[in-house]
């Protein structure tokens, strides 16, 4: 039976054969060998939003054939549906940005839209995609937000904004839409922001028809950015298929460890990100990063956690109550002298929909 490390390292293989030679050859001898084990295989994708990325691969290289036939099927199945919602993705996508662009606001489509819109996958089924995310300049948010009212998108979440610090907005539903949207005037945490923002990426945005998006140089630092310091990825030591995959096909379109080397205040956590990378989705000569001491010592750190997924749940597991025990310290104290902030606390405090999140009463809320 393979183990957590040994199934995520083969379903890092799977996500290359389609370019790696080598890697396709090493995963059509394990697959034979019947060394898969595929119940693992299909909860550890599914858990890193890969499963339909996965089932791209393995078809493109037609090792299909060698699958258990109701797995083929199941997998055709998720993946058909995640196609048909991608592609409605795309025209909410091109809708949101013919009504903003019709009132003098470009909007930056980020993340795995971006993706999406600029056809980095050889399938659009290949990506899992959860909101709409877009970035615009802080001067037009009012007016945009004003426009997204006035055409039936709702924000989900009612309780006010507490922070002047605005990573993006609550998110937005329209009824009948596929999926929600969150306009961003940051890109990052706020310690970070001043490293990564919209004055710094919008010299060098591409345009794609009517679309606007990262340039390939700041694609690949926004997806280890998200990863790595929005989402505390560096602190927790975890992987994440989705993003080294993301990472691997824009490897092709702009050299990764140029990409990271203007921003040396957070290059480490960045470099660290592309050397576990390098490791997961080997490739030949795509994947750059700087070979230094420190860099090397994360990387065995983090792959060495790999061996025991029972410690690296319970690790992220403090960590997280850690974190979320710091921010909402920090909240309660600032309610003490901050107006915004105390009714933002008072509305959370009579928001019953927030205790059901707390107490995991409705898990779909979370």
């Amino acid at each position: 039976m393979m183990n957590y490390k040994e199934t995520l390292f083969f379903v890092g293989k799977c996500l290359t054969i389609t370019h790696e030679e080598q890697n396709r050859n090493i995963v059509e001898q394990e697959i034979k060998s019947g060394f898969v084990d595929w119940d693992n295989v299909v909860k550890l994708s599914t858990n890193h939003y890969v499963f339909p990325a996965m089932y791209c691969n393995l078809k493109r290289a037609n090792f299909l054939q060698y699958l258990p036939k109701d797995l083929v099927e199941y997998m055709a199945h998720i993946t058909d549906l995640n196609r048909e919602r991608n592609q409605q993705i795309i025209e909410q996508a091109k809708e949101i940005n013919e009504l903003l662009l019709a009132n003098k606001i470009t909007p930056v489509f980020l993340k795995g839209t971006g993706n999406l819109l600029e056809g980095l996958y050889k399938d659009i089924a290949e990506r899992m995609v959860g909101d709409i995310d877009f970035l615009i300049d802080q001067n037009s948010a009012e007016k945009a937000l004003n426009i997204l009212s006035v055409n039936q998108y709702v924000s989900v979440n009612k309780v006010p904004i507490h922070s002047d610090y605005i990573k993006h907005y609550p998110r937005m539903i329209k009824k009948g839409s596929i999926c929600a949207i969150e306009v961003h005037l940051e890109m990052t945490l706020k310690k970070f922001s001043s490293v990564f923002n919209y004055q710094i990426i919008k010299p060098q945005t591409r345009k794609l028809g009517l679309f606007t998006l990262l340039s390939y140089e700041h694609q690949i630092a926004h997806t280890i950015i998200n990863k790595q310091l929005n989402d505390y990825g560096y602190v927790y030591k975890n992987v994440a298929l989705r993003n080294y995959y993301d990472l691997y096909l824009l490897s092709s379109k702009a050299n990764t460890l140029k990409s990271i080397e203007r921003f040396p205040s957070i290059f480490k956590p960045l470099n660290t990100f592309l050397a576990v990378a390098s490791v997961i989705f080997p490739s030949n000569n795509h994947i750059h990063f700087e070979k230094n001491l420190k860099t090397l010592r994360a990387q065995k750190s983090v792959l060495k956690l790999l061996e025991s997924p029972k410690k690296m749940h319970f690790r992220n597991k403090c960590f997280r109550l850690l974190f979320i025990t710091k921010i909402r310290t920090s909240i309660l104290i600032k309610a003490f002298y901050s107006k915004n902030t105390f009714f933002y606390v008072l509305n959370k405090l009579i928001d019953f929909n927030w205790y059901k999140r707390l107490f995991y009463i409705n898990k779909t809320n979370l």
